[in-house]
């Protein structure tokens, strides 16, 4: 069976964006709230990060509970990784997630500045100055023979979309608006003369875009 690339659980506004503007160490999404992004997963029962017990079931939850099914790799965008710009100012940054990454996986940083891979846990970062054909055929290698999520941001979502290498997204839109960010569509039936595309909605309220290569 062929490996995918595959975009699962990707939050974005109404208006499009999944990140707002002037990202920074205390606040990863920018001017957005990242809580009401992703409300959506974080009420479900199989939320990994939940501390109490209960949860929402059904459609949320699935996606929630889908979302490492059959991942070999993760490719992700410098800005998903950290806040930095430019040269790294030295490399005791190890991202946003303490010493037990959610990934499980290889995972590879698309950056215009390489450092040295490093391991937390059962995750593993490399950080490559590469095409997206070039990072996507490193992680394929990487993930063994399953498929390969595209964790984002939007901009490394379009890239990887605009190349024709995206072969199914999984998008779900939150009911607010940012104005202003990292967007990745004016909207959703920009996609559709590439992909078959169903729409769901939620009774949390969240709309989900289920979108496969034609």
């Amino acid at each position: 069976m062929a490996q995918l690339l595959r975009v699962q659980n990707f939050s974005v506004s109404r208006d499009g964006f999944g990140a707002g503007e002037n990202q920074s160490f205390e606040r990863p999404f920018g001017h957005a709230d990242p809580a009401a992004l992703v409300a959506w997963a974080g009420a479900t029962a199989s939320w990994p990060n939940r501390t109490d017990p209960g949860g929402s079931r059904g459609l949320d939850d699935y996606f929630t509970r889908d979302f490492s099914h059959n991942i070999g790799a993760e490719i992700m965008g410098r800005n998903k990784f950290g806040p930095h710009r430019g040269p790294w100012g030295d490399h005791q940054w190890q991202g946003w997630w303490g010493t037990e990454p959610p990934f499980h996986t290889p995972v590879f940083v698309m950056t215009h500045h390489e450092r040295p891979s490093f391991t937390l846990g059962d995750t593993s970062f490399h950080f490559v100055n590469a095409d997206p054909v070039t990072v996507l055929e490193l992680a394929k290698q990487a993930a063994d023979g399953k498929d390969v999520r595209l964790g984002g941001g939007a901009t490394i979502i379009r890239t990887f979309l605009d190349a024709g290498l995206v072969d199914t997204l999984h998008v779900a839109v939150s009911q607010i608006d940012l104005g202003a960010g990292s967007r990745l569509w004016e909207s959703p039936d920009e996609l559709d003369d590439r992909f078959h595309h169903e729409v769901v909605c939620s009774a949390s309220g969240v709309t989900h875009h289920l979108l496969w290569r034609r």
